[in-house]
């Protein structure tokens, strides 16, 4: 068997759907194929993501015994013979029925599984804050001037963050740094308001959008888009002063 072929069946084998024949063929393939057996990892890491994510509504007694009932009676009652055309309609109606039931799990589970990448990204995003501050590594370039700070970033990155200044409305820029975030690497602005320190990871928009906002470990995350631009801010400030500054940002650059 070569890898086109066990390609083809590795969920098949994982989910033990297999003859005995092909599956003992798959397995002496993935004992040999580190590329294939990566794939059937990969299948397991999902079921297992999706049996941990996924919500499990318990069926109510009630509808327990309905089910119950209708089983029951229906031992009770002879089977008529079904004509040909009938059978033809039973049979691609369940199969439709299935697929139906196949992609509504895979739905959910995509969105679940998106869902929960989102909060990963929150809880990256507040560690990163938290590292920085403890490791003394909060400011790369140290200025206010966004005519400092910005040049600074763009020089480092693949695109060039919006920066501004807003002292006179209570959130001073102290300067920038650079991070990795969700795999990416991405600007920071650095604020000060009042005793507080935030954090703005600043990357181009992308194509699903984070929540709002949310409390990651004692930190507010607050989360804007705007020209064509991803904000994600952290802070020990309160939820909605951290809400109303990261769309402050996000709408002075979304101005033509």
């Amino acid at each position: 068997m070569n890898c086109s072929e066990a390609g083809n069946l590795v969920a098949a084998y994982a989910d033990r759907e297999l003859d005995g024949l092909r599956e003992h063929a798959v397995e002496k393939h993935l004992r040999r194929c580190a590329t294939c057996a990566a794939k059937q990892q990969d299948v397991f890491s999902l079921r297992a993501r999706l049996r941990a994510e996924v919500p499990y509504f318990p069926a109510p007694p009630v509808l327990r015994e309905r089910v119950r009932a209708l089983l029951a009676n229906a031992h009770d009652v002879a089977p008529a013979r079904r004509p040909e055309r009938d059978r033809w309609h039973w049979l691609t109606g369940g199969a439709l029925a299935g697929c139906t039931a196949t992609m509504l799990a895979w739905v959910i589970g995509t969105a679940v599984i998106d869902l929960r990448a989102n909060e990963d990204v929150a809880l990256e995003a507040v560690a990163t804050h938290v590292r920085a501050t403890l490791s003394n590594r909060q400011i790369e370039v140290a200025s206010s001037d966004q005519h400092t700070v910005k040049p600074w970033l763009s020089a480092r990155l693949d695109y060039s963050p919006p920066v501004q200044d807003l002292t006179d409305e209570g959130f001073a820029l102290s300067g920038g740094r650079l991070d990795t975030l969700d795999k990416q690497r991405v600007a920071t602005l650095v604020y000060r308001y009042r005793q507080h320190t935030i954090d703005v990871f600043v990357r181009p928009e992308l194509a699903h959008a984070l929540s709002a906002s949310r409390t990651v470990r004692g930190f507010n995350v607050a989360h804007a888009t705007g020209s064509s631009m991803d904000w994600l801010a952290v802070s020990d400030v309160s939820a909605d002063v951290l809400t109303a500054f990261v769309q402050r940002l996000a709408r002075a650059h979304a101005a033509p």
